[in-house]
């Protein structure tokens, strides 16, 4: 690592991480949850993806982040047995929480935020979960599990059983609404995250990677980063999805074929084709090999998020080996601005086929 954007970062603790960290989707194999895919594609042997992950590590990847819906236990068991191989002092393990109730009224219950802390332990064969991450603020109607969350949270930490609580947060902060309070306040509303941050406590803001800053209209109308939200708030920043679930590296167009459980399902030809389009400058000037496409939408994330620990998925010990080398050829400073403009491009026309798509909804059926 040379450039300055590739510099050790923060997480928990005094101890500095390597930046670019390990997203473990990918080794859980196909899963669905409340009928959504949450998963990837068959992993061939548990055994190549524990090499993965070794390979990783010995590259310098210290964060590992798995989620209890990632192959439902399946990512968790195999980080585990590459837990056991080294040391664990060498590895943090993020684990998102939240996702799956199981038979619970609502995942934020005690007795549901014990059992799957409980379960992550079991699967990863360690006491410690180092940074637990909730994966939503949904705390049931009018926050009627927040109080006990929160308390719950703090025994979690007071115990050692957690060292540190995340939390996700919407890429941008919109202003707050004119008529809410923070426990009513709609989902990304900076006024209701304020609040949350306040009731929890938590020392990691996870969010996706982009668009890393608010639009000119928004930010005209008061939104805020996460980037600037975790700065006021003295939190540190995981970032995830750098490669969009690997659209961005080109691989997969309009034809590409998905299983049921894998969560690239969830685009539709439509959307893959405009991401596809939306890459044909980057190819033209970088190439169109997908490993190529991919050391620039890291780089790019690591130096557009330079305070976070940018987490990508990998499914094999070759990806690996390739996202980490790419890292000793920097991208120069008019490579990372047409970048810049590529990715904004085709989030730009992501956004707006959401928008038609959310207004083709309401219109009313023709008899």
């Amino acid at each position: 690592m040379t450039a300055s954007y590739l510099a050790p970062r923060r997480l928990i603790t005094e101890r500095t991480e390597h930046p670019l960290g390990v997203g473990c989707r990918p080794i859980g194999g196909p899963a669905t949850n409340q009928n959504r895919p949450v998963g990837w594609a068959e992993v061939a042997d548990s055994g190549s993806a524990v090499d993965t992950l070794l390979r990783a590590h010995a590259l310098g990847a210290t964060v590992f982040d798995a989620s209890d819906v990632y192959g439902l236990g399946h990512s968790q068991r195999v980080l585990g047995r590459m837990l056991a191989q080294v040391p664990r002092e060498s590895v943090r393990i993020t684990s998102t929480i939240g996702n799956y109730k199981g038979t619970g009224e609502h995942p934020y219950s005690a007795l549901n935020l014990f059992r799957q802390v409980e379960q992550a332990q079991e699967n990863f064969g360690a006491r410690r979960v180092d940074v637990l991450v909730l994966a939503h603020t949904d705390f049931g109607p009018e926050d009627r599990y927040l109080d006990e969350a929160r308390d719950t949270l703090q025994a979690l930490r007071d115990s050692g059983d957690v060292t540190a609580l995340g939390m996700t947060v919407p890429a941008i902060l919109v202003a707050d609404p004119p008529a809410s309070g923070p426990r009513v306040g709609r989902r990304g509303c900076r006024m209701r995250h304020d609040f949350l941050v306040e009731q929890l406590g938590p020392q990691v803001l996870s969010t996706a990677a982009f668009p890393p800053e608010p639009s000119s209209g928004a930010a005209a109308a008061g939104a805020e980063s996460v980037f600037a939200f975790a700065r006021r708030h003295g939190a540190a920043t995981m970032v995830h999805e750098p490669l969009l679930h690997g659209l961005l590296t080109g691989k997969y167009g309009p034809d590409s074929a998905f299983a049921s459980g894998d969560v690239r399902s969830q685009y539709s030809p439509s959307i893959r084709g405009l991401i596809d389009r939306g890459l044909d400058g980057l190819r033209e000037r970088f190439g169109a090999d997908p490993q190529t496409l991919a050391r620039i939408a890291l780089h790019y994330a690591l130096r557009s998020c330079p305070d976070s620990i940018v987490l990508a998925g990998v499914s094999s010990a070759e990806q690996a080996t390739e996202n980490f080398a790419g890292l000793s050829t920097e991208v120069s400073d008019h490579d990372y601005l047409f970048a810049h403009r590529s990715f904004m491009t085709v989030y730009a026309a992501l956004a707006r086929h959401a928008q038609s798509a959310e207004r083709l909804h309401q219109l009313p059926a023709r008899a």
